[in-house]
C-alpha cells in the first residue's frame, strides 16, 4: 500500500516537472536548466516503477537510494530556476514541498527495506 502512495505521488510530481519544462522551453526559451530538471525530476518516479520488480532487496535498496539522489538534485534545480526568476517562487515553493514529500517517503522506504534487508 505505502509502495502506491510513493510511486503515484511520484508520478503526479513528474506530470508537473514536465508541464513546467514545457513552459520554461516553449515561453522563456529556456532548454538547459529546464532539460536537466526534467531528466532529475522524472527519474524519481522511473526509478521507483524499476525498484518494483528489483531482482533482490539489495537492489531495491539500490533503486530507491538512487530515485533519493534524484529527488535531491531536483531540489536543486527548483531552487536554482526559482532563484533566478525563470519560474514564479510560489511554484516553486509548492514544488519543493511536494519533492521533501517524496524524499521523506523515500528515506522511510529505504530504512525499513535496510532494516528487514539486515534482520532477514
Amino acid at each position: 500500500m505505502k509502495q502506491s502512495v510513493l510511486r503515484d505521488k511520484s508520478y503526479i510530481f513528474a506530470l508537473e516537472i514536465v508541464k513546467i519544462c514545457r513552459t520554461l522551453a516553449n515561453v522563456e526559451k529556456e532548454y538547459v536548466l529546464s532539460r536537466q530538471l526534467l531528466k532529475s525530476g522524472t527519474s524519481i518516479g522511473a526509478l521507483i516503477r524499476e525498484a518494483e520488480h528489483a531482482q533482490s532487496s539489495a537492489d531495491f535498496i539500490s533503486k530507491m537510494s538512487i530515485s533519493l539522489k534524484e529527488a535531491n538534485e531536483t531540489e536543486y534545480w527548483i531552487m536554482l530556476l526559482r532563484d533566478s526568476n525563470l519560474i514564479d517562487a510560489t511554484l516553486a515553493n509548492q514544488l519543493i514541498l511536494s519533492n521533501t514529500e517524496l524524499i521523506r517517503m523515500l528515506v522511510a522506504t529505504i530504512k525499513t527495506s535496510k532494516n528487514k534487508h539486515s534482520s532477514g
